[in-house]
C-alpha cells in the first residue's frame, strides 16, 4: 500500500524560507516522479515542482522558480521541496503526489494533478506579510 506522509510545513514571515519533505512508503519509487501541488480554499490544486526519482530531473511552476527546489533522498525515500524567499501568496495547503514516470511524457503531463495516483494528506504553511 502507498503512503505518502508530508510534514515540514507551519507559519513563517514573508522572505522566510521552510523545507517540506514527504516519506513515500508501500513500493519502490525508483520509476515515479513525485510531484508537489498546492491549493488554497475553493480553489484548483495547482503544480509547484516534480521530480523524476530515478534520474532527478525536476520541472517548476513559473510562481516558484528560482525559489524553490525540489530534491530527493533515495536512501530515505523522501523527497523535499526547499521554500525560500516566501511570499503571502505561497500560503496554501501543500500536498506531495507521485505517478508513474515515462521519459515520453511532457513536463505538462505531469504539471496535471489528475495524473497522480497516489496523494499525501497535506500540510500547511502559512506566510504572513
Amino acid at each position: 500500500q502507498v503512503q505518502l506522509v508530508e510534514s515540514g510545513g507551519g507559519l513563517v514571515q514573508a522572505g522566510g524560507s521552510l523545507r517540506l519533505s514527504c516519506a513515500a512508503s508501500g513500493r519502490s519509487f525508483s520509476n515515479y516522479a513525485m510531484g508537489w501541488f498546492r491549493q488554497v480554499p475553493e480553489k484548483e490544486r495547482d503544480f509547484v515542482a516534480v521530480i523524476s526519482w530515478g534520474g532527478g530531473s525536476t520541472y517548476y511552476a513559473d510562481s516558484v522558480k528560482g525559489r524553490f527546489t525540489i530534491s530527493n533522498d533515495n536512501a530515505k525515500n523522501t523527497v523535499y521541496l526547499q521554500m525560500n524567499s516566501l511570499k503571502p501568496e505561497d500560503t496554501a495547503v501543500y500536498y506531495c503526489a507521485a505517478t508513474p514516470f515515462r521519459a515520453y511524457y511532457s513536463t505538462d503531463y505531469y504539471s496535471l494533478a489528475a495524473q497522480y495516483p497516489y496523494w499525501g494528506q497535506g500540510t500547511q504553511v502559512t506566510v504572513s506579510s
